[in-house]
């Protein structure tokens, strides 16, 4: 089952309307992604670390995302160092880590982390339903909001199914081996995952038509812009703003 941990909660970031936090993640992360520059790039850090102190998320949850992440900026590290053209660094037998690669990794690790602490304060602090309906107000397709909302609400939905087919695999003998027998069975569980998915859909759909169902969701709680809200969007405007002019201004 998917549980959202960050979603409930008193802050400031809570508090804050949610078209606001969604324009204000994509256009820290739109700017953060393409930063090169150290001084930009410790601005972009700190503001996310300062966003997320003002969210408080429960600190196990944030370091068990934060380890995720990581471990592939770790793969990252095994890889990029040894593959970047540059001057050689560190030799380790016949390969050669590049101090070009070396840089390159840890801007790339901060972006990444950055961008997640980011996401962490300002989106993951609201349900998933009222995302959808954030960025249905920001003129995003519906069809892609409700593609969203239909896709978490039945990924774990279909997890199970896909347990339950594979369980009674195993009862009836299946053990998964390097062979043709094990592709073919793993081939026909995905093709009858499908079949059911698409049967449930079905239900589903008919269920909300027999429930009054026209094609568009509807909020339960409607959005206000408070003074509280256009001041915190100027701001991680003016942050992101200064972000940019560190990367493109020329040093003095």
């Amino acid at each position: 089952m998917l549980t959202e941990p960050f979603a409930v909660g008193s802050s400031l970031m809570h508090r804050l309307d949610p078209r606001v936090k969604v324009a204000a993640a994509v256009l820290f992360a739109g700017v953060a992604a393409i930063l090169t520059r150290w001084d930009a790039l410790a601005l972009a850090m700190a503001t996310a670390v300062i966003l997320v102190g003002l969210a408080r998320p429960t600190l196990r949850h944030l370091l068990r995302r934060l380890a995720l992440a990581n471990f592939f900026m770790l793969c990252l590290w095994l890889f990029l160092p040894f593959s970047h053209a540059g001057t050689p660094w560190l030799q380790l037998g016949p390969f050669a880590a590049t101090a070009e690669g070396v840089w390159a990794a840890a801007r790339i690790t901060v972006k990444a982390n950055a961008i997640l602490l980011a996401f962490v304060a300002l989106v993951a602090t609201m349900p998933v339903a009222t995302l959808g309906h954030a960025l249905r107000c920001l003129a995003v397709p519906e069809k892609l909001v409700y593609l969203l909302l239909f896709t978490y609400r039945y990924i774990h939905v279909m997890e199970q199914e896909y347990h339950r087919l594979h369980n009674a695999a195993v009862i009836r003998g299946f053990r998964p081996k390097t062979d043709r027998h094990t592709y073919k069975t793993y081939a026909y569980l995905v093709g009858m995952l499908l079949v059911r998915s698409l049967a449930r859909a079905e239900r589903v759909h008919d269920a909300m038509l027999c429930r009054g169902f026209r094609g568009r969701f509807y909020a339960m709680r409607p959005f206000f812009i408070t003074s509280v809200d256009v001041v915190s969007l100027i701001a991680i405007a003016a942050v992101v703003g200064g972000m940019a002019c560190l990367e493109w201004l020329p040093a003095t």
